[in-house]
């Protein structure tokens, strides 16, 4: 069975993918996040993910970079949680549409493997989103082999970013990290 899986970074992407072969899905991935900034940021998360794939035997689509969409989804919204919410909304539903255009029974997310991601709010968010595009959302905890690929990733030079992607959360990360 065919299924589409959403794609944050390489080092997030290692262990769904190899869960998900192993349950005997013929996977596909998507690097749709327009939330990542700057543009440099982006590359490089997107080399990172162009690398891991080749390695792995994946084929991941790159819709165009478009931040103006995170921004636009957003709203005035800036605060976490919320913010999160609007941000994993706006990219599994784009997720659910390219999954069914392109002939795809189900979808997933690589931001399951987060443990600092709300399980109980992402699967929420799937579901929905798998609704509105008529597929199907594969929900797995993913996050008991989190530390292990990234672990693998830093033996393997893959970039690791130090955070989620978003302009917000990169403000927050320096603010903790100026703290004395």
């Amino acid at each position: 069975m065919k299924l589409l899986l959403h794609t944050c970074c390489a080092p997030c992407g290692i262990y769904p993918l190899r869960e998900l072969r192993k349950e005997g899905f013929e996977v596909s991935a998507l690097f749709y996040n327009p939330n990542i900034h700057p543009l440099a940021e982006y590359d490089r998360r997107r080399e990172a993910v162009e690398r891991w794939a080749k390695e792995e035997g994946c084929v991941v689509s790159y819709p165009e970079y478009r931040p103006q969409e995170f921004f636009q989804a957003l709203g005035k919204e800036g605060a976490a949680p919320q913010r999160c919410f609007l941000c994993w909304r706006l990219r599994l539903e784009q997720t659910a549409r390219a999954a069914q255009q392109s002939g795809f029974a189900q979808f997933t997310t690589t931001l399951l493997v987060s443990p600092y991601q709300d399980q109980d709010k992402l699967k929420e968010i799937g579901k929905e989103s798998a609704v509105n595009g008529g597929v199907k959302f594969y929900y797995a905890d993913f996050r008991p082999g989190f530390r292990q690929a990234h672990q693998e990733a830093k033996n393997k030079g893959i970039y690791c970013q130090r955070y989620c992607g978003c302009s917000f959360s990169e403000a927050e990360r320096c603010r903790k990290s100026a703290r004395p």
